[in-house]
């Protein structure tokens, strides 16, 4: 079967959001305590009290919202209690992947949608909710449609986020820089802070994704989003396509130029020693989804006020379209499909997924919303949402849209590119070939 991932243009339905309105972990596993009276006994559980496992990987104040709603969900359903689990994001995929394998994940849990959630939901695993109340023209179709396989809907998108380069504005200014738009200006700011003993970008590549994102924005700089559309459908250019090569040389060339931290590829995201590099000042730049905000505003608020973004720079020899973004939904929240209690589990899903959860979200946590026409007074979030009306396209990770076997395999490929232990020719065959083996 074809494979075709819709174009995000979301003018219209985020651009309501910006109208209508005048991102990782810390590395620790918390849990709520419960908020019900266990002496109350609920309908649904035939008079006896119910528990309901809930999984999900955000810290701080979107930790917040979401136990608030699962608060007002026990308030709502007297009797019934949410064992509700955090769990960092550096974590979570592989102890997702040992509880479906052993029979007993959580009743609702939290993906990106795209390939990671529809491996379990091909295997039978998560609640198909189509034949539900879910009012699912509350959400934004694009976010929606990385949740829908074979159009049934696996999971609804609280989140929306994009991809973007985080700047310290206090240090730019000081050293007289601006926000580059070009890569000839890009390696002028590395130079430039080079030459005064700050480390021009923070990477935390432990885990591999991080650094993915250099790869992605390479290559939709270059060949534009049809390029890997092209090599995912298997329709003539292939992930040795020239343009895949020359982005290995782009992140090979920043490696030289010494644009990251030292021991970058060890360095994990969750632990936070990468975002202290930035807090502290010994940092300039990173690259990461809008979630950063929501770490700034967990550890360090007063940097807040300091910090800023700009667009991945457009290339000299680059095709792509300039306005196009990188970006991912998150948090999808999920059911699993043999849950003792599916229609409490689809109810707690309809207020994780809620307008008054979404305003909470955009409100409160610096993140756009995966729902239509929130309004929010958040000044970032107004920006986010300029920035992705603007957007001839939004590309979702490779590692949320590739089947495992590739996703992985492109993650290890960038992590040897930006260690170079692998040429850029090389890694660009050994995608090739695994695809051809996955995808044909």
């Amino acid at each position: 079967m074809k494979r075709k991932f819709p174009i995000l243009i979301l003018f219209t339905l985020i651009l309501s959001i910006f109208l209508t309105a005048c991102g990782g972990g810390s590395g620790q596993e918390s849990s709520s305590e419960p908020t019900n009276d266990d002496s109350n006994t609920n309908s649904s559980g035939n008079g006896s009290n119910v528990e309901l496992d809930f999984w999900y990987i955000d810290p701080g104040e979107k930790e917040q919202v979401y136990l608030e709603a699962v608060a007002r969900f026990e308030e709502n359903n007297p009797g019934v209690t949410v064992n509700s689990l955090r769990i960092p994001n550096d974590d979570y995929k592989q102890r997702m992947v040992v509880a479906m394998s052993g029979g007993n994940p959580p009743d609702a849990f939290v993906s990106w949608g795209g390939s990671w959630l529809q491996e379990f939901a091909d295997a039978g695993q998560v609640l198909e909710l189509n034949d539900t109340d879910i009012d699912f023209d509350l959400y934004l179709e694009t976010a929606l449609n990385n949740a829908t396989f074979d159009e049934k809907i696996y999971g609804l998108p609280l989140g929306i986020s994009q991809t973007l380069f985080w700047y310290n504005k206090e240090l730019f200014a000081e050293h007289g820089l601006e926000a580059p738009e070009t890569y000839e200006e890009l390696l002028h700011v590395i130079d430039v802070l080079n030459e005064n003993n700050i480390i021009p970008i923070t990477l935390a590549n432990q885990t591999k994704w991080p650094g993915a994102y250099y790869l992605m924005y390479f290559a939709d700089r270059l060949g534009g989003e049809e390029l890997f559309l092209s090599a995912y459908n298997r329709e003539g250019k292939g992930f040795d396509d020239a343009a895949y090569v020359r982005a290995g040389e782009y992140i090979q060339e920043l490696v030289d130029r010494n644009a990251f931290n030292p021991g970058f590829n060890g360095v994990p995201y969750d632990a936070g020693q990468g975002r202290q590099l930035m807090y502290s000042g010994q940092s300039a730049m990173m690259l990461m989804s809008t979630a950063f905000i929501n770490n700034i505003r967990q550890e360090a608020p007063d940097f807040e006020e300091k910090v800023d973004f700009f667009p991945f720079p457009t290339l000299p020899d680059g095709n792509g379209d300039p306005t196009n973004l990188g970006g991912a939904t998150s948090p999808v929240w999920s059911a699993y499909s043999q849950t003792e209690h599916p229609e409490l589990v689809i109810e707690l899903l309809k207020e994780l997924g809620s307008v008054e959860t979404a305003t909470e979200y955009e409100n409160r946590t610096g993140a756009t919303s995966g729902l239509k026409n929130i309004e929010t007074d958040d000044v970032f979030v107004q920006k986010f949402a300029e920035v992705a009306a603007n957007a001839n396209d939004i590309h979702m990770p490779y590692d949320q849209t590739l089947p495992p076997a590739l996703a992985e395999l492109h993650k290890d490929t960038t992590q040897e590119l930006l260690g170079k232990t692998m040429t850029p020719e090389e890694a660009a065959e050994k995608m090739e070939q695994k695809a051809k083996e996955v995808l044909e």
